[in-house]
């Protein structure tokens, strides 16, 4: 039943991702690889004028895709490329504010993109560099710890935890850690987004 779907769906030029299957719907197509099941996030590249309201074209685009329910980002590309040739940070912010900017656009395409494919981030931090790597939401501790090596997840004993807004707040992990915000977790705990951790492993 759901593949005929499917065939009368793709028979009429529309889009699988808009034919609202259910989860167990979507497992039974699994080993097709439909590339019109896949997510999708549209990017509108328009005018300097246009970056904060759109124009008729990132209009039609959106409402040709709202079926499927996919997001559009309208950005300007030549404002993004501007952006990022510039290496001073406050000269980055000015020229931002001249546009009426308060981040590059850049940054809402990331997390869309992130959102979209319901990832997160996490950070290790070390003396001499900070590290950020992609998981799953979801993903426990010891899953978190395979993506730097699977000996981490073998050999997991505990994590050491500091929430990303606590790490901004005091500025580096000793300070974190004498105002009580570094925490100790375990095998079960669930990684949140931007969650700066250390790992204790022995293999």
């Amino acid at each position: 039943e759901v593949l005929l779907s499917c065939k009368q769906h793709l028979e009429q030029g529309k889009n699988i991702r808009g034919l609202g299957l259910s989860k167990e719907e979507r497992v039974a197509i699994a080993d097709l690889f439909l590339l019109t099941e896949k997510p999708t996030l549209y990017v509108a590249n328009v005018d300097e004028k246009s970056m904060h309201t759109g124009n008729k074209f990132s209009e039609a685009l959106k409402a040709g895709v709202a079926a499927e329910g996919a997001e559009v980002i309208v950005m300007c590309n030549n404002i993004e490329a501007q952006i990022a040739e510039m290496e001073a940070e406050d000269d980055k912010q000015m020229f931002m504010e001249e546009y009426g900017m308060k981040e590059p656009a850049l940054n809402r395409l990331i997390q869309s993109t992130y959102s979209l494919l319901n990832l997160e981030t996490y950070f290790t931090a070390g003396v001499q560099e900070v590290r950020a790597w992609t998981i799953h939401k979801g993903w426990k501790a010891p899953q978190a710890a395979s993506v730097i090596h699977t000996d981490f997840e073998k050999g997991f004993i505990k994590a050491e935890v500091i929430a990303y807004d606590d790490y901004v707040k005091y500025g580096s992990e000793s300070a974190a850690r004498d105002n009580g915000r570094l925490r100790i977790e375990g095998k079960e705990y669930m990684v949140q987004d931007g969650d700066v951790m250390h790992f204790r492993f022995n293999v």
